[in-house]
């Protein structure tokens, strides 16, 4: 997803960043604001770049659906959730 300054102004400019979310923290914050947690992207070679943690406007995100003749990310095993846990 693009987290740019529609997010929070921290990412204004040259500054935006590419993140491949890994976990949204189900911590309560400001009402409209979240925490995720994913690695920064170079959108050039798709390859991460660095953990982030970042704090953001939910309404601010810009998601970019995978395209459907990409292959999925390779040596990533599937999460398997247990429902009622």
């Amino acid at each position: 997803m693009l987290i740019d300054v529609r997010a929070s102004v921290q990412f204004a400019g040259d500054r935006a960043l590419w993140l491949r979310v890994s976990s949204v923290d189900d911590t309560p914050t400001y009402y409209g604001w979240v925490w995720l947690t994913g690695y920064s992207i170079d959108m050039a070679t798709r390859k991460a770049l660095a953990r982030r943690e970042v704090f953001v406007q939910i309404a601010g995100l810009q998601i970019q659906r995978r395209k459907a003749d990409s292959a999925p990310p390779r040596n990533v095993a599937p999460v398997m959730r247990r429902r009622g846990v």
